[in-house]
């Protein structure tokens, strides 16, 4: 029997998972959690096979940091990202954070069962549209902190703001920034935003 944690912040949709998860004779639903404090709670005391982890999660951590957090628990879970959310940023933070797979909510039940049970395998499972998405990252890549420096960016940051925020000089920023130009052809700060957003690199600003 495969243990399953669910982390969510939606009542409804961790209901709705239950249901499904369920209903497979090898699987079983142990326990849930809404944010990241009652995770790590949750998994100490039940110690599940797999978590699925929303990226979501309220006001709170995010599921990228708590997944962070659970991998560092000794005897850690494996973690199935299940999220609506499929920008290059989201993904590669919850692959940095130990996530094993990261599955989109719009998956049809049966993919979201063989995810489940290739996750407690150890296997990576990735959904077809976030494995695409891995492979079209082609050509001049950008770096952690330049999609980091495009998230800030996208929120009206100044370059000083941005530096106070990453601990860096802005003579650091102008740099980092330059290269984003180059890499995106572009030659102006909303002009990197409207590209990287149409590229899914970052999320629209909300």
């Amino acid at each position: 029997m495969i243990r399953v944690a669910l982390v969510d912040d939606h009542p409804v949709v961790r209901a709705g998972m239950r249901a499904l998860v369920e209903g497979q004779e090898d699987l079983s639903v142990v326990g849930e959690a809404s944010d990241a404090h009652s995770a790590e709670q949750l998994v100490a005391a039940v110690r599940p096979d797999v978590v699925l982890m929303d990226l979501n999660l309220g006001s709170g951590p995010g599921g990228a940091e708590t997944t962070a957090r659970l991998r560092a628990l000794p005897e850690p879970p494996h973690v199935l990202v299940l999220t609506t959310y499929d920008t290059e940023a989201d993904i590669m933070s919850a692959i940095d954070a130990g996530a094993s797979g990261y599955l989109l909510k719009d998956a049809p039940p049966e993919d979201l069962f063989r995810a489940i049970r290739g996750t407690a395998r150890g296997e990576t499972v990735l959904a077809p549209a976030v494995a695409a998405r891995l492979v079209r990252r082609s050509g001049p890549l950008l770096t952690e902190r330049e999609v980091e420096i495009l998230g800030l960016l996208a929120t009206g940051r100044s370059n000083r703001d941005m530096a106070r925020s990453l601990f860096v000089s802005e003579a650091t920023v102008k740099s980092h920034l330059s290269h984003i130009y180059t890499k995106l052809e572009v030659d102006t700060r909303a002009a990197a935003v409207a590209r990287a957003i149409e590229q899914r690199i970052i999320r629209p600003p909300s």
